[in-house]
């Protein structure tokens, strides 16, 4: 079971909303001509809508809408000229105009046709600004073709520079040398002629995925749209990321100023171009949960299947009012489903599972959502294939995977303890899954009036400070998803690790070091012992330095204390020092460090942290270190360390 990621008109967004919106809207003056923006980042069923509003058009005798994907022509010919050609021959075959309007055809063919011709001298002029090619022009590309004849295996064969030559030296004998505005009229004209004979009130022309083409085919196809067939009549709805468009137009206009007032140009250009936006709104909560079940109930069931399509009903009123979760629980599912929601029980958990992170996670983004979704079923069937059997559990797989997906470093932490543990598990999980607990304990005295028992935490040895659990308690998104059912603590997290490993092999790793034992031992010793081991490290291969050095990491994280520089971290200096890919694990390990630790973590990394990017995160951590109000030695430390940066 894998979901489709392809378009579709089986709307499971309520996105038929916006398309009968824009429908409308086209619709409402046909006479006049109009461009609509559906923006929205990619997957957010841009394409989908696009599908819906083709859709809608599918019984209109006077409206014609056609499709042009602007990114499968990118790179084929100018893209002026792909968008003008593809409306036309579109228009000419849906209405069979090649017989019923022969000569405006071939009118219209031909202007083409000039143009093409023009765009094979290889630097002729042609853009919106300098408009077409004069019949000198086009002269030149005669003789230039000819000149090809010297070296004809070069440029191409016989048979198409006679086609060439053939077509150019027609279009010199049958057009006059004209002035831009006037051919561009003439061109607009015969396209309007074209749209009377095919009977036409409206022609509406849905351009797809322009927001994926280079800066240069997608300004030009906007270009051509509003110079070229943008008239009475003509409605043009764009699917696109206007973040993409809005960088297309500053790399296309790079000399422009950033600004104009208040005002952007790039997004003044766009402003321009597209008179009505719409953008797709990103999937709340509600909306990723009801998502979430149509897709999993839909792929286990089908699209066909009576009582799916009762659920999609139930879903699509409950879509009404999407601030309220009632009107999609598990209830309104159950009764939707009848006797098929036996069938789905195993979906219907594992969405209550995994909707609260993952709508956070993908920030709403259907596609995010669908890949994820595909990457947990994909990494079951596997497991099942290869005879795991009971020993993944999907419940578990997705809980590992929504840390892996969201929460990486939390997922190298788990990997790498459950890796090295004797029974696979990740035993620190147990504080934020279950939270400290308080055991009974009797005193000899009454603690309490009349006798009673006080819970109390019994008497023990001082608590060492964690950093890693520290900087997990401190984090929101990770105690979430620490709350996610079901708890991992107990679980043996080895066979899970065994399907993940595509991103990471943590069992091959915590049994490959072997030999690299030896050089984890020595990075752990003194500053004397550690010195002279710089070729010994520059010799680790990038994937040995790795595994080094997050042994090294753990075991210097698991000391406690850090008023003092702790053992393994000249080791882990030098180890940074003679590989530089490690600069930011270092950074990440530094900044898990207890705001109680000494001054030590200020200095000595200047020959260490050499790369800009990691340089400005260590001045970031510098400037938290400074406010240390509990710490006041690093916070001097920190502020005098940031003092001298600026001096220097």
């Amino acid at each position: 079971m894998l979901l489709a990621d392809n378009e579709t008109t089986f709307d499971l967004l309520n996105n038929d909303a916006i398309a009968k919106t824009i429908v409308g809207l086209i619709t409402e003056d046909s006479e006049r001509a109009v461009t609509v923006g559906v923006h929205g980042d990619w997957g957010a069923g841009k394409s989908s809508v696009l599908e819906m509003i083709e859709a809608s058009f599918a019984d209109h005798d006077e409206t014609l809408c056609i499709k042009f994907n602007a990114w499968r022509f990118q790179g084929l010919e100018d893209a002026k000229i792909a968008l003008i050609e593809g409306v036309v021959t579109q228009l000419i075959e849906k209405r069979s105009l090649t017989t019923k309007a022969a000569d405006a055809v071939k009118d219209v063919v031909k202007r083409i046709d000039w143009l093409k011709v023009a765009r094979m001298g290889g630097g002729l002029a042609f853009t919106a600004m300098s408009g077409l090619p004069s019949p000198d022009h086009v002269g030149a590309v005669v003789g230039m073709v000819k000149g090809f004849f010297a070296d004809p295996a070069k440029y191409a064969d016989r048979e198409q520079i006679d086609k060439v030559i053939e077509g150019a030296e027609g279009l010199l004998k049958e057009k006059e040398s004209r002035r831009v505005p006037q051919e561009v009229e003439e061109f607009r004209k015969a396209f309007d002629e074209l749209l009377n004979r095919a009977g036409l009130k409206q022609l509406v022309v849905l351009i797809d995925d322009l927001d994926r083409c280079l800066p240069e085919p997608a300004i030009e196809t906007l270009e051509a749209m509003r110079l070229f067939v943008m008239m009475d009549r003509t409605a043009f709805v764009i699917a696109a990321d206007e973040a993409m468009i809005e960088y297309s137009v500053r790399k296309h206009f790079p000399d422009l100023p950033d600004t104009t007032g208040p005002r952007d140009y790039a997004r003044n250009y766009l402003e321009k171009l597209i008179q009505i936006p719409f953008r797709i709104p990103a999937l709340g909560g509600v909306e990723t949960h009801i998502y979430v079940t149509l897709l999993l109930v839909g792929a286990r069931l089908g699209d066909e299947d009576a009582q799916f399509k009762v659920l999609v009903a139930v879903a699509r009123e409950a879509l009404r009012r999407p601030w309220d979760p009632t009107r999609f629980d598990n209830a309104a599912v159950q009764a939707a489903l009848g006797a098929r929601a036996k069938d789905v029980a195993d979906d219907l958990v594992l969405t209550e599972q995994i909707v609260p992170l993952l709508a956070s996670g993908t920030s709403g983004n259907p596609r995010q959502i669908k890949r994820f979704l595909n990457s947990l079923l994909l990494r079951k069937r596997t497991a099942d294939a290869r005879g795991f059997g009971a020993a993944v559990k999907l419940p578990v797989l997705a809980k590992l995977m929504l840390a892996e997906r969201f929460i990486p470093t939390l997922f190298d932490e788990i990997g790498l303890a459950s890796a090295n543990d004797p029974y696979g598990r990740c035993k620190d999980l147990a504080v934020l899954e279950e939270g400290p607990k308080l055991d009974t304990v009797r005193s000899p005295a009454p603690l309490v009036a009349g006798g009673k028992e006080k819970k109390v935490a019994p008497p023990g040895p001082a608590t060492v400070e964690n950093p890693v659990l520290t900087q997990w308690q401190a984090s929101d998104v990770i105690k979430a998803w620490a709350k996610l059912q079901p708890p991992l603590s107990d679980v043996d997290l080895r066979p899970y690790l065994f399907v993940t490993k595509d991103r990471k092999d943590y069992l091959a790793a915590a049994s490959a070091l072997g030999p690299l034992a030896a050089v984890v031992e020595r990075l752990m010793g003194r500053r004397m012992v550690v010195s002279g081991m710089d070729a010994e490290l520059r010799a680790l291969a990038k994937p040995e330095a790795s595994l080094v050095f997050d042994y090294v990491r753990r075991r210097i994280l698991g000391a406690g204390d850090f008023s003092r520089p702790p053992a393994g971290i000249d080791g882990a200096t030098i180890l940074v020092r003679t590989q530089p890919h490690l600069q930011s694990a270092l950074l990440d390990m530094l900044g898990t460090l207890p705001a109680s630790s000494g001054p030590w973590i200020v200095k000595g990394w200047s020959e260490v942290i050499t790369e800009d990017a990691e340089r400005q995160r260590f001045q970031t951590l510098l400037e938290r270190w400074s406010k240390a109000t509990d710490n006041p030695a690093l916070a001097a430390s920190a502020t005098a360390a940031l003092r001298t940066k600026v001096k220097g």
